[in-house]
């Protein structure tokens, strides 16, 4: 459906909206907070800003974790939540960046809570729109760029242009070198850079050819390894001579990899010693409904993420791939979301089809659009694979999800994605319920 009111139009809209927010709770992000223990540290709050397609709720937890073993006092707000030193809470929302007046109300209660950091997970759509107008953020992260949104930017010119919003103002700005044309991001004003890779070939210490007008330092991950429970990587930095210490996550897959090194680079320049980044880095279990493994007694891999896009579907089946060594069944459970990009819905399919046994294709967010249209579109690029035998369209996501428990047996994977962590499913303008590590749970109790 073809916008009535032009989006720029509409951004004059969200921009007075956003001085008003401003104005309305007094310019937090100006604000000095007060440390709670006399004597303490005070100042203006330090703003660290994450954007990124996919990456970005896992590196903004990971930074929350490195401050705060470091001691700081630190609150977070992303998509999976809020966070003020030990008060959290879920976001029910489902946005990334919430509205202008929810953004500067978080900060001001972060300011007067004493926070010396906020680590706020940034989407193109709140920089284009100015949900973020008077949000000094000190830091700028970007963990990569690729398709989505194009329903909404149009152009992947566009997009990256909305990104590039954050890195404006940023005194410190930490870059994914191995991303489509990282030089983009390099070239602002900042004071300090960091770039950031798994690539040995590329980037040799010293760095000599590769971007040689940007003076920045370079984290690099070596000798990476992918375990069933784990990653592993040495880190070498360009300030250091090529001395390496050895890191290993909780986490998995090389894309954690690059979140870590992302995080890393932003505790880095907030002069945190690279042991207690470690530390903290070893201390994270899991990212809510990012890779999260349910556990159950029927000898599964069932896996949730919030993959919903061509590029983290991608990675997200190599991973599978590197873990499954027994090369067991892999089943699929995923759909699309309604009223974005419909072009990478063929692109979906296509991909999951190329690396699964069995595709179980199922409701995700409609919103407004006709949920089997969608299923549909997604339907259109599966390949190699015959609907009634090892392809189904079930549109209610709870049976479609009984169905790939009652295919599988022990040893094999069930990776269930699109929703992730989220707390609701948007079908019009409701806001049902739905929980998929939830739901999962209830069948596998109903199948003992």
């Amino acid at each position: 459906m073809k916008k009535i009111i032009p989006q720029a139009i509409k951004n004059i809209y969200h921009l007075f909206q956003a001085i008003l927010a401003n104005v309305w709770y007094g310019f937090p992000a100006r604000k000095s907070y007060a440390h709670s223990v006399a004597g303490g540290p005070s100042g203006k709050i330090k703003i660290i800003g994450v954007t990124g397609t996919n990456g970005k709720t896992t590196t903004v937890q990971m930074i929350a974790k490195i401050l705060e073993e470091a001691g700081k006092k630190v609150a977070v707000a992303s998509t999976i939540n809020f966070k003020i030193n030990d008060e959290e809470e879920i976001n029910k929302t489902k946005f990334t960046t919430l509205s202008s007046f929810a953004v500067q109300k978080f900060i001001r209660k972060a300011v007067k809570n004493g926070c010396e950091y906020l680590v706020l997970e940034t989407s193109s759509h709140s920089l284009d729109q100015y949900r973020v107008w008077g949000v000094k953020y000190d830091t700028a992260v970007i963990t990569n760029v690729t398709r989505e949104h194009l329903d909404y930017h149009e152009t992947m010119a566009e997009y990256r242009k909305a990104k590039l919003k954050l890195f404006e103002k940023a005194k410190t700005v930490v870059v994914n070198l191995d991303m489509e044309n990282p030089e983009e991001f390099l070239s602002c004003k900042s004071k300090f850079k960091f770039g950031f890779t798994t690539s040995i070939s590329n980037f040799q210490f010293p760095i000599s050819n590769k971007f040689p007008n940007f003076n920045y330092q370079v984290l690099r991950a070596e000798n990476i390894k992918l375990g069933a429970n784990y990653s592993s990587y040495k880190l070498s930095t360009s300030s250091t001579d090529g001395q390496t210490t050895n890191y290993k996550l909780n986490l998995l897959g090389k894309f954690n990899v690059e979140n870590a090194l992302a995080a890393t680079c932003a505790g880095i320049s907030e002069e945190i010693d690279i042991e207690t980044i470690k530390i903290a880095l070893g201390k994270i279990e899991l990212v809510s409904g990012r890779i999260e493994k349910i556990e159950n007694n029927r000898s599964l891999n069932i896996v949730i993420d919030y993959a919903l896009t061509p590029d983290s579907l991608e990675k997200l089946y190599e991973l599978i791939k590197e873990i499954n060594i027994n090369k067991n069944k892999v089943i699929a459970v995923f759909g699309a979301c309604g009223e974005r990009d419909r072009g990478k819905r063929p692109m979906m399919g296509e991909i999951v089809s190329r690396n699964v046994d069995f595709v179980i294709l199922t409701n995700e967010d409609p919103y407004d659009e006709d949920p089997r249209q969608i299923i549909d579109e997604v339907a259109s690029g599966i390949k190699n694979k015959i609907e009634g035998e090892n392809f189904w369209k079930i549109l209610d996501r709870r049976e479609a999800i009984k169905k790939a428990l009652a295919l599988a047996g022990p040893g094999d994977f069930i990776i269930v994605t699109g929703k992730g962590a989220e707390e609701t499913m948007a079908i019009g303008k409701k806001r049902i319920p739905w929980n998929d590590k939830k739901i999962i749970r209830e069948l596998l109790l109903e199948l003992e």
